[in-house]
């Protein structure tokens, strides 16, 4: 199986099928982690677009590193600088979690469970919803995140550990946990 590094060489080269390649590979969960620091699926996604471009016109210094990471960083800082320019505070009706489940009320359940848990995220301070977003969206490390953060691993370990605790108790409080 060709890496993502050698992807992105292909891509850069005029491959096309390995640009899509990529793309298949990355766009979702960087839509999904953008989505939610942005709080707009609609921003989200031509964030990730604008990822994707700067992916293919950045300047690599080495390639030694974990991709995931690297396009995962450049999609957050991204978000970060949108964030700022917008000043807006995430809604949970805007960043929405699709799910796939064939059966309409399992779907009606599945979203409705998803909108309240997005809710209780969209609740937290900044820093824990980063980081929340990182590692349950993106599917980062610990390790990956402090990189990505520029936080000690302590750091982002305190900050899941309350971000869940305060989730769990928006959620207890809406009657979804016990």
């Amino acid at each position: 199986m060709i890496t993502d590094w050698e992807c992105l060489d292909l891509a850069r080269s005029g491959d096309g099928a390995a640009w899509r390649t990529l793309y298949e590979r990355h766009y979702v969960p960087l839509v999904k982690m953008t989505s939610c620091i942005t709080g707009s699926f609609d921003a989200a996604q031509d964030l990730v677009q604008e990822t994707f471009v700067r992916l293919l016109h950045c300047r690599l210094q080495h390639r030694s590193g974990n991709f995931h990471a690297f396009i995962t960083t450049i999609a957050y800082r991204l978000a970060l600088k949108e964030n700022s320019r917008r000043r807006v505070r995430l809604r949970s009706r805007d960043c929405e979690v699709t799910d796939d489940t064939p059966s309409p009320l399992e779907k009606v359940i599945a979203d409705e469970t998803d909108r309240l848990v997005i809710h209780a995220i969209a609740s937290l301070p900044v820093e824990q919803r980063e980081v929340v977003a990182l590692r349950f969206f993106s599917g980062h490390t610990y390790e990956e995140i402090a990189d990505i953060l520029e936080v000690p691993v302590g750091t982002v370990k305190s900050r899941i550990f309350y971000a869940i605790r305060n989730c769990q108790e928006r959620l207890r409080e809406k009657g979804i946990l016990l």
